[in-house]
């Protein structure tokens, strides 16, 4: 194993740059911290780069990549490259993945201009629980920060992730049929099939553009007997996804 000492080795400075969307899209690397989901993205196939630990965590680093992918670093070093309050000790360098092809859309996700790193990560998770292996980003957070890649434990390898226009979704869709999941007024989960379709999951503070709702094939809504006017996009979208994906499976 390698080792690195100084807060200002070009290597650190690289890492700490990563925390920027600018120069993530520059270099087409992005972080990862925490053994899980380190772990996840490593036996999902993405590419490492290598991975960074502090002496405590050595042991468990070498159970998922072999020596020569890990570098030692001090506690103030990690502290330097970690985004989170409490560093985890470990943070994987990846390289992003190639978008893919258009013809590989398939049902899952659309997430359109949704902000919150937590909720997209979230929604991200769910969908790679339920098998739903499409992620269509439109406007919003920047996939691969560090905050979306934690929130997601890792699984943001498990799925594939278009980042399009929605514009460029109309365009590609091909036969999937888009659902918009709205507050009031559509249809039940178990009423909408999952089989070529996208959920399209609106922003937190201003839902899905009302032109976009037009341009969706329907609408679902989340029948809610208590008095809560809305749930967060994160909780709705995870929900949904899941009514909807059981409710198909048992058609």
């Amino acid at each position: 194993m390698k080792s690195i000492t100084s807060r200002t080795n070009e290597t650190i400075k690289h890492l700490f740059s990563l925390q920027q969307k600018k120069q993530r899209t520059t270099h087409n690397q992005f972080l990862a911290e925490g053994l899980r989901a380190c772990k996840t993205l490593i036996e999902s196939k993405v590419t490492l780069i290598q991975l960074f630990v502090t002496e405590q965590y050595s042991a468990e680093s070498q159970k998922i990549i072999s020596d020569e992918y890990i570098t030692i670093v001090s506690e103030s070093i990690m502290e330097k490259i970690s985004s989170a309050s409490s560093p985890s000790g470990i943070i994987g360098q990846f390289t992003i993945p190639d978008e893919p092809s258009a013809d590989l859309l398939s049902s899952g996700l659309v997430l359109a201009q949704i902000s919150d790193p937590g909720n997209m990560g979230t929604l991200i998770r769910t969908a790679a629980a339920l098998n739903q292996k499409s992620i269509v980003i439109i406007d919003g957070t920047d996939p691969y920060s560090p905050k979306v890649v934690q929130s997601s434990a890792g699984t943001i390898g498990m799925v594939r992730i278009f980042q399009w226009s929605w514009h460029e979704l109309l365009e590609y869709k091909g036969a999937q049929k888009l659902i918009a999941l709205v507050v009031s007024g559509g249809k039940k989960p178990s009423e909408i099939s999952v089989k070529n379709a996208l959920l399209v999951v609106g922003s937190e503070a201003h839902g899905i553009p009302e032109q976009w709702i037009t341009d969706c094939d329907a609408q679902l809504t989340l029948p809610m007997p208590g008095q809560a006017e809305s749930l967060n996009a994160a909780v709705a979208g995870s929900i949904a996804l899941y009514l909807w994906t059981v409710s198909s499976a048992q058609m």
